[in-house]
């Protein structure tokens, strides 16, 4: 009977010990579960955190371009006005050239509250051809005035601080 009850005790033992590694495994796949899961949830939030961030950027571009459309349409108009100041000025009817030139100032203050803003150029500046167009090129007046600027026909502007219109001139040839 001895030899039963080790024989017994081993079986215990020995079934003791599968079931502890049993466990033991579980809980090392419980505790990967666990990492796995907890890096889920991390790259998950990171994704949803640059989401909101793009979308974001998204809405703010297309308010900008929303309103680079309606300040393009609007500039035809400034130059419109200034060709009409130009020539009220040659007639000399000074309230009409005052009433005229109040319109068109705070024609010009609200785009410029909106963001737009002129493109600095005079003649005898270096021609740029990142910030100028040039629409043609005539010979120079002077050595001084070759590869410069010669004359703007055109304004240009910006809005912020892209450019939406390019300044039209003519250049001095070299």
């Amino acid at each position: 009977m001895s030899d039963k009850k080790e024989n017994k005790l081993k079986k215990e033992n020995k079934e003791e010990k599968e079931i502890n590694e049993v466990e033991t495994k579980q809980e090392f796949t419980f505790e990967e579960q666990l990492i796995q899961e907890k890096d889920k949830f991390l790259r998950l939030f990171a994704e949803f955190e640059n989401y909101k961030k793009r979308t974001s950027k998204e809405r703010i571009e297309l308010f900008k371009s929303a309103n680079q459309e309606l300040m393009t349409v609007l500039l035809p108009i400034l130059d419109d006005f200034d060709r009409g100041l130009a020539e009220i000025k040659k007639v000399k009817d000074k309230e009409l050239f005052k009433g005229m030139e109040l319109i068109k100032n705070k024609l010009s203050s609200t785009l410029t509250q909106k963001g737009l803003s002129e493109v600095e150029t005079k003649t005898g500046d270096v021609f740029d051809a990142e910030i100028h167009e040039a629409i043609t090129q005539i010979p120079a007046p002077s050595n001084d005035l070759k590869g410069k600027i010669i004359d703007v026909i055109e304004r240009g502007y910006k809005l912020g601080d892209k450019v939406i219109r390019f300044p039209k001139v003519i250049i001095g040839q070299m």
